[in-house]
């Protein structure tokens, strides 16, 4: 691995350890606590992060991807010192390459919006790093700062904003807070000739078993959705939704407690896991427009995807 370490001084001119960004991934940071038995740093990163095997530590630390807060690299002999920070960087040995391709639809000095292919995570998360659209972003521009303002499921095409300056980030985030952005969605899911549209789907949903699902429960509405049928073959139907509030699998949850769940959905009504390296499916569920006042230049934004989902 390339050594590129760079220091920058603070008010006091004392030399200051930022880590660099390598191939779009910036360093991850874990406090040494003082409630520990292992003699290294190694062995502590191991039994701290047991879902990371062993071997992938080693390697790491053979690349010289660890390093304490003064910027020197750790080895996995490096004795182990508490209440102190350390840095290390996620790569994977294997990772499984999605082949789809982001679009920068917009840019200014404060947000970059982009239109997300299906099968690409947004950020790095278990099994992905690389090939998450953060860290693909991160390489295509060169900039660290990147960070989405919400998020789309890894099955969820569509439009998606990021934050490129910490200095404006929280003005974005906060439209969301306040639901100050509309939200424009399309999926396909079966025709039922019962339903009359537009509906206005209201429930509480709450965390499903297994625990990355969710399910509706008995109790005051949390979650609400504005459902318009835009056309239809009397056996899928392309529907128009708004989503008045962002919980989690929103849209996923709500179409199917209506007897419609989404076309190649893998979780609703039924979880139905499939090869990793399987793209052959795509969830039918595309974030096709978003618009909101920028809280920066006032000036009234609107963003749309290019993607379409077809009957």
């Amino acid at each position: 691995m390339t050594d590129i370490l760079k220091n920058s001084k603070d008010s006091n001119t004392k030399e200051i350890f930022v880590p660099p960004m390598l191939h779009g991934v910036t360093a991850s940071k874990v406090f040494l606590t003082a409630q520990n038995e292992h003699d290294t740093i190694y062995g502590f990163l191991c039994a701290h992060f047991p879902h990371i095997q062993a071997i992938e530590w080693q390697q790491r630390f053979d690349d010289g991807l660890v390093f304490d807060l003064s910027g020197k690299k750790l080895t996995r002999y490096s004795p182990y010192q508490n209440n102190q920070h350390i840095y290390y960087y996620r790569f994977l040995a294997h990772e499984i390459t999605v082949p789809f391709e982001h679009e920068i639809i917009f840019e200014n000095d404060d947000l970059l919006v982009v239109d997300k292919p299906h099968f690409l995570t947004m950020t790095p998360t278990g099994q992905y790093v690389q090939q998450t659209l953060l860290v693909r972003l991160k390489q295509q521009t060169g900039n660290a700062e990147l960070t989405p303002i919400h998020r789309l499921d890894r099955e969820t095409a569509g439009i998606v904003l990021f934050s490129k300056r910490p200095e404006t980030r929280g003005l974005y985030q906060q439209l969301f807070a306040t639901r100050k952005i509309e939200k424009v969605y399309h999926a396909i899911a079966p025709y039922n000739a019962k339903h009359t549209f537009p509906i206005t789907t209201q429930y509480r949903m709450e965390k499903g078993e297994p625990f990355y699902t969710m399910q509706i429960i008995d109790g005051q509405m949390n979650s609400e959705t504005r459902i318009e049928l835009l056309e239809h073959n009397n056996i899928w139907a392309k529907y128009c939704l708004y989503p008045k509030t962002g919980k989690q699998h929103q849209l996923r949850v709500h179409l199917n407690a209506l007897g419609l769940p989404i076309r190649h959905d893998p979780f609703y009504p039924t979880v139905a896991h499939k090869a990793d390296d399987d793209f052959s499916q795509p969830l039918q569920l595309l974030a096709k427009a978003l618009s909101f006042e920028d809280p920066v230049t006032k000036k009234k934004m609107r963003f749309i995807s290019q993607k379409d989902l077809l009957l």
